[in-house]
């Protein structure tokens, strides 16, 4: 073993592409021979002085390139040139579970449909080159107020922005809302890109204690009657990563302690449209005090980066726009016109109708194969959140998942300082992945958390 990873000490790259470079090399120069069984991960991990997370990476990278293999019970072999299949195995493919995003549309009538938009818009595509107004042209601020009012919302022509997406729009809020230094509340187990916006801000995001219906109420009281929070962030509806969606009363009882400390609440909105019947938002509870962020990038697709803010009155609206504007210039006025091509013709009925279905398919799958009662999700989420059975931890679990080319996130993305991560992880059923390959690696994942973490970690 040390004549073939003597080598990885010394590359620059990441060590798990280290690993997989030095089993290539050893290959090629014959130090290692097709059929020659690989140290297990633990002990590899051990020689190297790295952690077993990094060692089952480089593995993983490993059997993608189609030069190891590994068998239950057996270990991990070299298949060697001239081993390597005509096609990969879906075993030897990595299944990417990381990123929360709605399944790829498949239906040929419905791509060529959002393809006849794109042509359309770019009949006239001259004019989409040049700045516009920042906030959106008149037919896109149309647009969006006819797909807002879709969940009961209603906003002024002032206070009713097209921005370049969700994130710019959170951070120009947040560092509208609170100073460096200074709180803005948020669920104990949040949203990741919320936190690093925060982070990056010097914004405290203080994590508030929740049950299935969402933050306690009584904890939010409490944190207000101390004076000090400036905003309360919220992702209510399928929320990322637990899939909760805060019930109505919940929802109005959040609502009155807000209205009552005279709290700014963030409404980030991004799955509000994919249940047909939501509760109805924040912002129709308490307009005056709410930042609504309506994204499109859950609703048509992650690479169509618009949202449609509605800021709580016009004098925060021009202090929000001065912000965004130094930031992003203007939404990207193509991108605007798709969008509002989209929602104007019907297209993104029908995207949402897609994207419902088939999460709908994918969420009944997961039930079929992974473990009773381990996983909290809704029928039309994207993802599930796991509770890992006693004995696994989530270093182990993502470890296992790595190693067999299955890529997961754990609790510690989405915990807020102060609250101690939770043995669990977000499993993301959307995205370009297949459901054949949703299946295979489903089943992998079911199988290593049907044995303890000892008897899965030999299986690689």
């Amino acid at each position: 073993m040390i004549d073939w990873t003597s080598s990885i000490s010394e590359s620059s790259k990441p060590r798990y592409l280290a690993i997989a470079d030095a089993i290539a090399a050893a290959i090629a120069n014959g130090t290692l021979a097709a059929g020659d069984k690989l140290p297990t991960q633990r002990r590899l991990a051990a020689t190297l002085g790295v952690d077993f997370t990094t060692a089952a990476r480089g593995y993983a990278e490993a059997a993608r390139r189609g030069l190891i293999e590994s068998t239950v019970g057996r270990g991990s072999f070299v298949r060697g040139r001239g081993k390597m299949p005509d096609k990969p195995s879906p075993r030897a493919a990595p299944v990417d579970l990381t990123m929360n995003l709605p399944p790829d549309p498949d239906d040929p009538a419905l791509i060529e449909r959002m393809q006849e938009g794109l042509i359309e818009v770019s009949h006239n595509l001259a004019p989409l080159l040049h700045y516009q107004s920042f906030g959106g042209s008149p037919e896109a601020k149309d647009a969006a107020s006819s797909w807002l009012g879709r969940r009961g919302l209603a906003a002024s022509q002032e206070r009713l922005f097209v921005t370049p997406g969700a994130h710019p729009s959170l951070t120009a809020i947040f560092s509208l809302l609170a100073k460096p230094g200074e709180t803005i509340l948020c669920e104990a187990i949040t949203y990741p890109g919320a936190r690093a916006i925060a982070a990056q801000q010097c914004v405290q995001f203080y994590g508030l204690p929740m049950d299935e219906h969402g933050i306690l109420p009584e904890a939010l009281a409490e944190i207000c009657a101390r004076g000090t929070a400036k905003a309360l962030y919220l992702n209510p509806t399928l929320q990322n990563p637990t899939t909760l969606t805060i019930p109505a009363a919940r929802r109005e009882a959040l609502t009155d302690i807000a209205r009552r400390h005279r709290l700014a609440i963030i409404e980030d909105d991004a799955y509000g449209f994919i249940p047909p019947h939501a509760p109805p938002p924040f912002a129709v509870l308490a307009p005056e005090l709410t930042w609504h962020v309506a994204g499109l990038a859950k609703c048509f697709g992650a690479g169509l980066r618009i949202a449609y803010v509605i800021a709580p009155d016009v004098r925060a609206g021009w202090d929000f726009a001065s912000i965004l504007r130094a930031m992003t210039v203007t939404a990207s006025p193509l991108t605007a016109a798709l969008a509002t091509r989209w929602i104007t013709d019907g297209t993104g009925d029908s995207i949402l109708r897609f994207i419902r279905a088939e999460s709908a398919a994918r969420q009944k799958l997961a039930a079929e194969i992974l473990p009773a009662g381990l996983f909290r999700a809704d029928p039309l989420s994207f993802n599930l959140w796991m509770t890992l059975p006693n004995g696994w931890t989530r270093a182990a679990f993502a470890g296992q998942m790595r190693a067999a080319g299955i890529g997961i996130m754990t609790s510690d993305a989405f915990t807020t300082r102060g609250t101690t991560p939770p043995e669990a992880a977000r499993i993301c059923l959307g995205g370009p992945t297949t459901r054949a390959e949703l299946k295979s690696a489903l089943t992998s994942m079911a199988h290593a958390l049907s044995s303890s973490p000892a008897v899965a970690a030999d299986i690689f």
